[in-house]
């Protein structure tokens, strides 16, 4: 189902009711959880009446949506919410948050501001401010939420939390998009034409000097500068030429506005379609609708408790939550897998323990797709101990229709037997050759039918002994035998007995160690699948440092070409400690030293589990006799 057929306009996600109090909108979750694909969300910020619903409205791809406002009130409350196809990403869902205009005189409370900020951060791709005239000292001040982020927002929870850990907001925070709205100026600094993000970078060029004002000035370009990986700017010139106009814009077609406002929209849009990247969380796990759903749900409760949202935890959260359910679906897959095998019994242990390797291999595969930081093998635990469970329970109803399908054959086999046997057919001299004579041909006649299954030889034994007083009856009576050819005859019914035990044991050992090197096979493949796994993390959080790495080595680049030698050492402390992390990380011995010790006792599960059930069957045998 496409985003468009179910979302033709845009819902409240975020309501923002007057007591300063947050709350997600059950329409807009349910349609996020509706959404299984990657999504790039796009946020748009800025002081109310700056336009800024426009620009999302043409992110959608349409003229009207989101509502624009023409006078002084507010008219986006809380965050509204637009889900679309991505126009340029296949497979993936365009999410657009237009936020409650800051500064809103009406509102009274700045503090609801800075929540409503900090949330367009925590949730989006790309974060875009949007601002009128120019980008002056008056417009960064006007910024300053950017500035309480490091008081609103924490990466580790507060028995991990560390000194100054705002340096690393940029490892997970959104690019950043500047856009200037009704710019009239010429694009010049000192004579020379320059570009749109030029002008940006000139306006967030630092003082130098101490004191407040000094402080004041550069702490809101520091914080832009340091949090934000990428920094892009888009100038717009007037869209119309007249005020009246101004305030119609979602329904004046493309002729009535100007061409350069055109392009510059068509530019702007273009480059949020390519460059705007997946949203992941903290670790780099792609989010998809449902993740964002339950993220927005985490944050928001977290913000109405009084408390700051902390990244770590969101991700431990939803991590406990998605391993849940790709338990689910994991062993989804393999019961309906087995569902099939199961209507098929009996079967041989070879055709059995083939399909319990495939479809728990397929289990493991759609639990990896979706876990992420199972990294003390927990879910996978748990995974595979209900696999094991309904395995262990499949050899037994195995067992238990081999059995009766055996019983039922001899008891038919031996039915003309019997008649012959109440007739008193052979109790009579020469009896016992003609018995043991229609005996073997019908064992034998048992041993060529098919598909028996694994209980064949066992049940065979179990019968012959069951009529071994049979034998030795019709032996003791047959009067054309002597003492000594009785008891010769006695003797090899006593080794074809032995025989008959051994091929049991023999077809016992078989399926052991078939069963043994199916679970080996398995347990190779399984930490070949999380090895994968944990390598694929591993690389994302390398990407997180890269990304900060690179950002951080620019700014200090930048700092020592403006003569700020105290803030370029200070960055070049973070980006030492940013590469230890990495080599930290690097080494090949983590997986081997953390993550095997708990897979190591899978491999034994399915034995362990077998042996228990014979140890209980031979109990209750016991207890019987």
């Amino acid at each position: 189902m496409s985003c468009s057929k179910y979302m033709p306009a845009p819902v409240c996600l975020i309501e923002n009711y007057e007591n300063g109090k947050l709350h997600v909108k059950k329409e807009a979750k349910d349609i996020l959880d509706a959404i299984n694909e990657p999504v790039v969300v796009v946020s748009v910020v800025g002081l109310y009446r700056t336009g800024k619903s426009y620009l999302m409205n043409r992110l959608a791809g349409q003229q009207s949506g989101f509502a624009l406002g023409s006078t002084i009130e507010s008219k986006t409350k809380g965050i509204w919410m637009w889900c679309v196809p991505h126009p340029n990403k296949k497979g993936h869902t365009l999410v657009l948050l237009d936020t409650e205009g800051l500064g809103d005189v009406a509102k009274g409370d700045s503090k609801n501001d800075s929540w409503i900020f900090c949330l367009a951060v925590l949730l989006s791709s790309t974060l875009v401010y949007n601002s009128r005239g120019t980008i002056d000292n008056t417009a960064v001040e006007k910024l300053h939420y950017v500035a309480e982020l490091a008081e609103n927002i924490k990466i580790k929870s507060a028995e991990d939390e560390e000194e100054g850990e705002d340096s690393d907001f940029v490892m997970f925070f959104p690019s950043f998009t500047w856009v200037v709205r009704d710019f009239t100026l010429d694009l010049e600094i000192d004579g020379k034409k320059v570009t749109d993000d030029d002008y940006l970078e000139f306006a967030l060029n630092l003082k130098k000097g101490l004191g407040r004002k000094i402080n004041d000035y550069n702490l809101p370009r520091e914080c832009i500068k340091r949090y934000f990986p990428s920094r892009k700017c888009f100038v717009f010139p007037f869209p119309v030429t007249s005020q009246e106009d101004m305030t119609r814009l979602e329904i004046l077609q493309d002729q009535d506005l100007a061409q350069q406002f055109l392009e510059v929209t068509k530019h702007f849009c273009d480059h949020l379609f390519v460059n705007s990247a997946v949203k992941r969380l903290k670790g780099g796990h792609i989010v998809t609708g449902q993740l964002l759903g339950r993220l927005v749900e985490i944050y928001v409760d977290k913000i109405n408790s009084g408390e700051v949202p902390c990244l770590d935890n969101a991700v431990v959260v939803l991590a406990n939550q998605e391993n849940q359910a790709a338990v689910q679906e994991a062993l989804k897959v393999y019961q309906r897998g087995m569902e099939e095998v199961k209507n098929m019994l009996p079967i041989s242990i070879e055709y059995l323990t083939c399909e319990h390797q495939k479809f728990s291999r397929l289990a493991t595969s759609e639990f990896m797709k979706r876990s992420f930081k199972d990294e003390k093998t927990e879910y996978l635990k748990k995974l595979e101990e209900t696999v094991s469970v309904c395995y262990t329970d499949l050899l037994g109803e195995n067992q238990m229709a081999s059995e009766k399908k055996c019983r039922d054959l001899l008891k038919n086999l031996f039915a003309d037997m019997n008649k012959r046997l109440q007739d008193g057919e052979y109790s009579q001299a020469g009896g016992y050759e003609l018995y043991k004579r229609d005996r073997d041909a019908i064992v034998e006649k048992y041993r060529r039918e098919p598909n028996k299954g694994v209980r064949a030889e066992a049940v065979l034994e179990e019968f012959l002994k069951e009529r071994e007083p049979e034998a030795n009856s019709i032996l003791c009576m047959d009067n054309k035998l002597t003492e000594k050819e009785k008891q010769i005859k006695k003797e090899k019914e006593k080794v074809a007995l032995l025989e008959q035990k051994m091929k049991e044991e023999e077809e016992k050992h078989i399926e052991n160690e078939r069963m043994l090197k199916t679970e080996k096979v398995r347990h190779e493949d399984m930490v070949k699948q999380m090895q994968e796994k944990f390598n694929k993390e591993l690389e994302q959080q390398q990407q997180e440092r890269d990304r900060a790495i690179e950002s951080k080595l620019k700014e200090r680049e930048e700092m020592l070409k403006k003569g700020f030698k105290q803030k370029a050492e200070n960055l070049e402390e973070e980006i030492k400690k940013l590469n230890n992390e990495k080599e930290c990380s690097r080494g090949g011995g983590i997986f081997k030293d953390y993550v095997m010790p708990f897979l190591r006792p899978l491999v034994e599960m399915v034995p362990n589990l077998l042996m228990q059930r014979s140890m209980l069957k031979s109990l209750k045998k016991g207890l019987k006799l």
